[in-house]
């Protein structure tokens, strides 16, 4: 899959979560996908340094990152 594609996929499964975080005063952005399918992310507002974003990155953005391509190995998010 072209990498376009799985950017254009990875921004599709960010904007079906984001309504969750900005519920909250936050947001999550797309970084980076490597060519290793791990995806990057960062998270700003009321997400950034909050006590649960591991949580939230794990159980909310890495999953409905892996709902629509299965194929990423990993979400991280950057500090």
């Amino acid at each position: 899959m072209d990498k376009n594609k799985i950017i254009d996929r990875v921004n599709l499964a960010l904007e079906k979560i984001r309504p969750y975080l900005n519920a909250d005063g936050g947001d999550v952005n797309l970084v980076n996908v490597s060519d290793d399918l791990i995806v990057k992310v960062k998270f700003s507002g009321a997400c950034d340094g909050c006590p649960y974003s591991l949580m939230t990155l794990k159980a909310g953005v890495e999953e409905a990152i892996r709902k629509e391509l299965p194929e990423v190995k990993e979400v991280i998010a950057e500090a």
